[in-house]
């Protein structure tokens, strides 16, 4: 029985997608301790709109909320979404800058660090991994998905075969606008499985409706990681619903070591 490990994305991109990442950390924390023992790949908390929000809106201060959610989360591997040089803002930042910034995310509790360009612009992203796999954490190399007529699974893999050289521990493919195919999304993970030794990291938003079906073709395919939110914040622009995906896949016969009671 093959085992499918699931990220928790429910106390970060999922609130982001539903509620502009308004979700404090004194909301996160009462159910921290659940999450903690439910045996997930790893849980973002952090990263992405997260820092932004926390400033402009919330008034919390984000190191602060990850020192009190990798205190919650003992058991659990953090996971963070980093812009690469633009690191969590809305502009390049020095090598410097973006070696430090991922130096005291490391050292504050972040545990994965999932790297994209928007654009799959190697040299933005490039300072970054190095930086994590110096600090020794899990450097994930992302394929941000789009469509066009350069865009096919020949760009993709080369774009992947990139990321394995740059010494990425997984891949992840983040379609981020829903723009997957069930059969895409079939060919894609069988052709960078096929042609490189890193684990395939699947992240589908749920906006066109096809994200579940993706997720287990995903799955068929040889994709070992796969991205589900807890189904509060589920479905819509944000993801499937973790519930619902780990039925399914029980019942297919695949093992997620997850107790939905």
């Amino acid at each position: 029985m093959k085992k499918i490990n699931i990220t928790e994305l429910v106390l970060r991109d999922g609130h982001q997608c539903h509620i502009a990442t308004r979700l404090r950390t004194e909301d996160m924390l009462p159910i921290c301790p659940m999450l903690d023992n439910l045996n997930f790949w790893s849980i973002e908390a952090w990263g992405g709109a997260t820092f932004d929000a926390c400033v402009r809106y919330l008034k919390e201060d984000p190191w602060e909320r990850l020192a009190k959610l990798r205190k919650a989360l003992p058991n659990s591997k953090i996971q963070m979404l980093l812009r690469g040089q633009n690191l969590l803002g809305y502009r390049h930042y020095s090598d410097d800058v973006v070696e430090m910034f991922v130096k005291k995310s490391a050292d504050n509790g972040v545990d994965v660090f999932r790297v994209f360009d928007a654009l799959n612009d190697i040299r933005n992203i490039e300072v970054s991994i190095k930086a994590v796999k110096k600090y020794k954490k899990h450097a994930e190399g992302t394929i941000s998905y789009t469509t066009s007529p350069v865009h096919n699974i020949e760009y993709f893999v080369s774009l992947g075969k990139k990321l394995e050289e740059l010494g990425c521990d997984t891949i992840a493919i983040k379609d981020m606008a829903g723009l997957l195919t069930p059969e895409d999304t079939s060919n894609l993970v069988t052709s960078l499985v096929k042609n490189t030794n890193l684990p395939v990291h699947m992240h589908c938003h749920a906006t066109s409706g096809l994200a579940s079906i993706n997720l287990i073709k995903a799955v068929e395919a040889g994709a070992e990681i796969i991205d589900t939110c807890n189904s509060s914040y589920a479905d819509g622009a944000s993801h499937p619903a973790t519930e619902s995906i780990v039925v399914a896949l029980e019942g297919m016969g695949y093992k997620t070591g997850i107790d939905l009671s």
